[in-house]
Parts: C-alpha cells; structure tokens; sequence
C-alpha cells in the first residue's frame, strides 16, 4: 500500500483525477477495498488540491460520481452472481465479516449502505450483498449516493484542510527556526567572545613584570669616578 501511496502523491495535473477515481471505483466494484482503502486515495488526492495540483471543486465531483458508479456495478454483480461470488477464494477469508455485513443488512435494510461506507470492508462488499439481497435498485441508490456524497466530500476536505494546515506549519516552523539558527549563532560568538577575554586576563596576570638590569656602563663610570 506504500508504494501506491508515494505513487498518488508524485502525481500532477489530469492524471490525478483518472487515477483516483479509478481507485474509487475499484473499491466495490472489483472489491480492490480489500487491498487499498478508497478514503486513502481521496485524502491524498485532498492533500494535492491543497497543492493547486488539481482544481478541489472538479475533484470532488470525480470521486462522488466515481463511488457512486463502482456502488452500483458492485450492486449488479451481487445481483447477478449472488451467492456464488460469497463463495470465491478471496471471500472466504472474510467469513466472519460478511455474516457481520449481512446481518447489518437484514436490520438495518438500505441505511446498511450508508453505514458501509465508512468501513473499508464493508464498502468493498456492501454492494455486492445488497444486490444478492434483491434490496431495490432505487432504494439502494439513494443511500449509496447519499453515503458516496458525505464519505467524498469529509474525507477530501479533510485532506485539503490537513495539507493546507501542514503548509501553513512548515512556513512557521521555517520561521522559527531562522530564529533559533540566529539566537545560537550570537550566544556562540559571546561564548566565543567571553573565554577568549578570559583567557587573555589570565594570561596577564601570570606574566611576569620584567626585571630591571642594572647599566653596566654606569657601574664602571661612577667606579672610575671614586678612582
């Protein structure tokens, strides 16, 4: 999953939108939830908008439109296969969480939708049991559509505000530590400044006074003088 992520975030222009909802689409439609969360993909495609790497109102029409859609295959081929997809070696790891999904399905009904829509899992297979359920096509769609709207749009502003907030901290971090830098530099040029005085009083004070040799010459005159 890293390798998808650093992938997404080195991403620029109209690729951006193809790939995510790609990603989004896959989710339920061809269950890729089940490898790769789809609020991962729409959180850093919200950090790129944040960017200016692509346009935010365009995004997020992509990627409702993108949930909605991949739902809605996921429903049909529930439908069409039923039980026999529940069935297939990729499902059958995930027992336990399909009889959760399902019985969410038979008590909740069509408002399991919406909740599925905000667990990975369950939003990778939602859909597909809602069409074995035979649960009507118009039910199920105005609360996928309503899940697809509110999961869509949370997570992309939330990743839109979160890279927007992160810009804003790198630029005051960036401040202040120009600040710091400099309050180092002036403290180390006074430690500097401060041993080397010290060190040059202590010099003083274990130098020697020099010592006055008395002038030969004068001796001698002052000698020849008493002569």
């Amino acid at each position: 999953m890293g390798h998808i992520t650093d992938a997404l975030l080195h991403l620029h222009g109209p690729v951006i939108y193809g790939v995510v909802a790609a990603l989004v689409f896959a989710e339920a439609a061809l269950f890729f939830g089940f490898v790769f969360p789809g609020e991962t993909a729409i959180v850093i495609a919200g950090v790129l908008a944040s960017q200016h790497r692509v346009s935010l109102p365009i995004l997020l029409v992509v990627i409702v439109l993108a949930a909605v859609v991949g739902d809605s295959v996921g429903y049909e081929i529930g439908r069409k296969f039923g039980d026999r997809l529940l069935d297939t070696r990729p499902l059958r790891k995930h027992r336990d969480r399909l009889g959760t999904a399902q019985d969410l399905l038979r008590r909740r009904g069509a408002f399991a939708v919406f909740i599925g829509r905000f667990t990975a899992l369950l939003r990778a297979i939602m859909p597909a049991l809602a069409g074995s359920a035979r649960m009507p096509y118009g039910r199920f769609l105005v609360f996928n559509a309503l899940g697809g709207i509110t999961w869509g749009v949370g997570f992309t502003i939330g990743g839109y505000l979160a890279g927007t907030a992160f810009e804003q901290v790198a630029q005051w971090a960036g401040r202040v530590l120009a600040v710091v830098v400099a309050v180092i530099v002036v403290i180390g040029v006074g430690v500097w400044l401060y041993r080397r005085h010290k060190k040059e009083a202590e010099e003083t004070e274990t130098t020697p006074e020099p010592v006055s040799v008395p002038d030969l010459r004068e001796d001698l005159r002052e000698h020849h003088h008493d002569d």
